[in-house]
């Protein structure tokens, strides 16, 4: 079993889609409401997405894929216990969802279409939110003895593995020390991810910023002794986008209280590593003229060049 998850903006024309006739197979679950047909649930949906104005994806569609050699083990009231299962588990407790089957393939998959804003207002998280989906699907397939499209992926690399094993330990290394820092230092903010970027360089792992031609840093390398690594090799969280939205999520209160402060000097542009781009800026005013100002970016490069100054230095 596999799952996918992602914040969308056309919520009725996902439910339009789900519903359609010769796709549709089974209706599972209408979690938070009333409704039944999908015009009318998108109504519903609407009332309660329209009390948050800022969110512009406000729906989430799910797909949870169902391995061939499965679904004979896999009755309709089954689906519907997976997908109870996997909607509390992904944390949809309080929100509006539904749940359908599609037949129109060869493969039986469901189909997941959720109110992103809660029955209290709140905004679902979608930070990484693919790979949560993807843990809760690995999780739930071992409880039910269901095949894992983790563990079928590995099996097609396995010969690849089996050609350079070293490697693979090497990058499973990486991946320890990479993990264990993330938990450690994640939303602790500039500080915390300078820090982060310390301790990996004391661990033996140096991290090269890939450039295009243009001098604009569009990844990241991974090194640790002779072998290196994409950052997509070590995990999704570690690429130079991803990185950025930890320091966005650990510093958002911050920047908000100081929107309208304006620096004393005017901002150099830097083209070494900066994890927020220059479009994420804040607005400040100056007289009756409005000026972006790129805070996280250059706070974060200063803290970076910190970091790799603390390293030099030892």
């Amino acid at each position: 079993m596999i799952g996918k998850c992602k914040a969308i903006a056309h919520g009725s024309t996902a439910l339009d889609y789900i519903f359609r006739e010769g796709k549709l197979g089974s209706r599972l679950a209408f979690h938070n409401l009333c409704s039944r047909e999908p015009k009318t649930v998108y109504e519903e949906m609407k009332v309660v997405s329209d009390y948050n104005s800022r969110c512009r994806n406000k729906f989430l569609r799910i797909e949870i894929g169902i391995a061939p050699q499965d679904e004979k083990k896999l009755p309709v009231p089954e689906l519907m216990r997976i997908a109870h299962l996997f909607a509390k588990r992904i944390g949809l407790d309080n929100h509006q969802w539904v749940a359908v089957t599609h037949k129109d393939t060869d493969n039986r998959h469901i189909h997941i279409i959720a109110n992103r804003i809660s029955l209290y207002g709140e905004v679902y998280d979608t930070t990484f939110v693919s790979n949560r989906a993807a843990r809760v699907a690995e999780e739930i397939s071992r409880e039910k003895g269901l095949t894992i499209a983790k563990e079928v992926k590995a099996e097609r690399k396995h010969q690849k593995t089996k050609a350079n094993p070293t490697r693979e330990q090497t990058k499973q290394q990486v991946q320890q020390i990479c993990y264990a820092l993330l938990d450690k230092y994640k939303d602790t903010g500039i500080t915390g991810h300078s820090m982060f970027l310390y301790e990996l360089n004391k661990n033996g792992i140096t991290i090269e910023r890939l450039k295009n031609k243009q001098g604009k840093v569009y990844g990241l390398k991974f090194s640790y002794g002779e072998h290196t690594f994409k950052a997509s090799e070590v995990g999704r969280e570690f690429g130079y986008r991803s990185l950025q939205k930890i320091i966005n999520k650990a510093e958002a209160k911050t920047l908000q209280q100081n929107e309208y402060n304006p620096p004393k000097e005017k901002e150099t542009s830097d083209t070494g590593y900066q994890l927020v781009p220059p479009s994420r800026s804040n607005i400040s005013r100056d007289g009756d003229t409005l000026q972006p100002l790129n805070t996280i970016g250059t706070v974060t490069d200063a803290a970076i060049s910190a970091a790799d100054e603390v390293v030099e230095g030892d």
